[in-house]
């Protein structure tokens, strides 16, 4: 059960800290606002998905709060990531664009599938 939420904790800490940087730089780096032009997202959009992606993390990071909202969250941080995959191949972008998404998929699935098993340990 120790390892589980190490696990839990350790994915969920790395996941949240990287969206929550990654909102940081939707809201405040040119390259970042630059490459959301690139997708064809009109500004407010850029706007809106920091905003999201710094309310999920919170969300993800708070031990009291359980079931629907982070089962939300956790859908919606999925769909983020398989968007922006979308977003880099139809925009043309190399592939090698996609393996941050893929490992930023990874962490998140470890971070779903050993909270499951903590919560499922602690019923």
């Amino acid at each position: 059960m120790k390892n589980i939420r190490i696990l839990y904790w350790l994915s969920t800490l790395i996941f949240s800290f990287w969206m929550l940087l990654n909102a940081k730089a939707y809201l405040t780096n040119e390259e970042a606002k630059v490459l959301c032009r690139h997708f064809g997202f009109p500004d407010y959009f850029r706007v809106e998905l920091a905003l999201a992606k710094a309310l999920g993390a919170i969300v993800l990071l708070i031990p009291s709060i359980k079931g629907a909202l982070k089962e939300w969250v956790y859908a919606g941080f999925t769909f983020t990531v398989i968007s922006g995959s979308i977003a880099h191949v139809a925009s043309g972008d190399p592939l090698t664009y996609l393996l941050s998404a893929f490992i930023a998929l990874f962490i998140l699935f470890i971070s779903y599938h050993s909270y499951h098993q903590w919560a499922d340990q602690n019923a």
